[in-house]
């Protein structure tokens, strides 16, 4: 009865608030084997992160959280006096997380955000390299213990060659999904110790949408404090 009510309540209450705000996101989903907790949703103000919104869980592992999405910018769903959070890339519309109390906030489900979906992929293929630098950084540590130059000069090229390629994918990653909000996102987060030039290229190649976005303003902030420092 008490799930019944909360989708009722869930549909009547996003038909109300959808039309008096249409940049409103609705963040709703299960949490499995959480029965009585408190969930907020948070976002980064200027340096610190904010509670937004939150719910008191208390019998059922539902809830529904909101808030107003002037920009797709990064968001938290954290579960009350835990250290367990789940980052999304929330946007106007409704965003969907299925997680479980055991797993929260290492396997989740995380459905109706565009960029969510390219930054979820973006992460799969950037574990990729990462697991390629664990095994060299084995190799190499083999190659100290036998004293073999050749073999460290050999891994320390690869390494050397591995993080140009990481380098090179998050540009092209970037560039090729710059009329996403995810691409300036990428360059604030795991750019920001590249060349100025292909920061500038990232910048350069964002839709005008995209320019006037949280994180396009922050990247374009960004580059020009560099170049004045």
């Amino acid at each position: 009865m008490k799930k019944i009510f909360f989708i009722v309540f869930s549909i009547l209450f996003m038909f109300s608030c959808e039309k008096e705000n249409s940049n409103t996101m609705f963040v709703k989903g299960n949490i499995k084997g959480l029965k009585k907790g408190t969930l907020y949703l948070q976002k980064q103000i200027d340096s610190l992160v904010v509670s937004v919104d939150s719910i008191n869980v208390n019998g059922t592992d539902e809830f529904l959280l909101t808030d107003k999405v002037e920009s797709p910018e990064m968001y938290y769903l954290w579960l009350g006096k835990t250290d367990k959070k789940i980052p999304f890339f929330g946007e106007k519309d409704t965003i969907s997380i299925i997680s479980s109390l055991e797993r929260f906030g290492f396997r989740n489900k995380i459905s109706g955000s565009v960029n969510q979906d390219l930054l979820d992929k973006y992460y799969e293929n950037i574990k990729k390299f990462n697991d390629q630098d664990l095994m060299l950084i084995k190799a190499e540590f083999d190659a100290q213990k036998s004293s073999n130059q050749d073999s460290i000069l050999l891994v320390t090229n690869q390494k050397n060659n591995l993080l140009k390629r990481k380098y090179l994918y998050s540009i092209n990653y970037a560039i090729n999904n710059s009329d996403h909000e995810v691409a300036p996102f990428i360059a604030l987060t795991d750019l920001n110790y590249a060349q100025t030039k292909w920061l500038d290229s990232i910048y350069n190649s964002l839709t005008p949408k995209i320019k006037e976005s949280k994180y396009g303003e922050l990247l374009d902030v960004f580059i020009k404090n560099i170049k004045n420092n």
